[in-house]
């Protein structure tokens, strides 16, 4: 009996990861400066990296502008390039730092910090990417947890929590309002016709969307008296349209709550972050959580 125990409470142990083993101290030093925010190391490295980020996109923003000289591009050019290497060397590191590296790779963080740095390598044969550059934006969103914003980690929690409960409701009232569009779009172009501008139903339903959403491009308007009256309703409906799904949303913001107060440290194992102040388990992974920290914060 005994010997049947045994292999059984290994086999439970060996689910969840173990922390790197004492020669891997290295890996350990760089987990904590390149994930963690409550260090100085970390919190030093973070805040480079967001300095640096903001001038990434300034020098792609800037690359876009007309009347640079040749020197000017050149330049310009060549701190996208040193940029782009950094954030690559940035996320392989990441990559190192953490025990599953495809975990964190397919992480949100993950994946915005691959096409933060793609594009330029993929302009290489397809010079219209470099546009997209502009994605390490993204990459900004990082700030709460470099700043130790707790509160406003609570807050993304609540909204995220009540976008998902109304979403079943937003998605019934969008299926209404394309309902609607439809409908509106077939009575307008039988009412109007080619004569007036409104050459088919589709026309009529893009005409549709334009007048429910309040935007009136005036491309395309009625000419008849009862198309007019027809338009003078729908511009009417688009009012109460508009104000639908924000009341959704405020109602299940005012009845949300946060789950749990959430922190900025970070797995070890796939690099998961808000977890509970006294979690002892990646919630993403499963692997065990360090108790403390090595350095305190700056």
């Amino acid at each position: 009996m005994a010997r049947d125990v045994v292999p059984q409470q290994r086999r439970h142990v060996n689910v969840t990861p173990e922390l790197p083993p004492e020669g891997s101290e290295w890996r350990r030093r760089l987990h904590t400066i390149v994930f963690e925010a409550d260090t100085a190391a970390g919190r030093a490295f973070d805040l480079a990296l967001i300095v640096l980020i903001v001038l990434s996109v300034v020098v792609v923003s800037a690359e876009t502008m007309p009347g640079l000289s040749a020197k000017v591009r050149e330049l310009l050019r060549a701190a996208e390039w040193t940029l782009t290497v950094i954030f690559t060397i940035e996320f392989v590191l990441r990559l190192i730092a953490v025990r599953r590296p495809s975990a964190y790779a397919a992480s949100f963080f993950g994946v915005v910090d691959l096409l933060a740095i793609l594009p330029t390598w993929v302009s290489l044969f397809v010079p219209a990417a470099r546009v997209l550059l502009v994605v390490r934006v993204l990459r900004l969103l990082r700030i709460f947890r470099i700043l130790k914003l707790a509160r406003y980690l609570e807050e993304a929690q609540v909204l995220r929590s009540a976008l998902r409960a109304s979403s079943r409701k937003i998605g019934v009232f969008l299926l209404s309002v394309a309902t609607l569009v439809v409908i509106i779009g077939s009575v307008m172009y039988a009412i109007e016709g080619p004569a007036n501008g409104f050459t088919s139903i589709p026309t009529g339903m893009y005409w549709a969307v334009v007048t429910l959403t309040t935007v009136g491009y005036g491309d395309i308007s009625p000419r008849t008296p009862l198309g007019q009256t027809l338009a003078s309703m729908v511009m009417i409906l688009g009012y109460g349209i508009i104000a639908v799904p924000t009341g959704i949303v405020t109602a299940e913001l005012t009845r949300s709550r946060p789950d749990v107060i959430v922190n900025s440290q970070h797995c070890d194992s796939c690099g998961a972050s808000e977890h509970g102040p006294e979690a002892a388990y990646c919630h993403r992974c499963g692997a065990a959580l360090r108790a403390g920290r090595s350095e305190s914060a700056g």
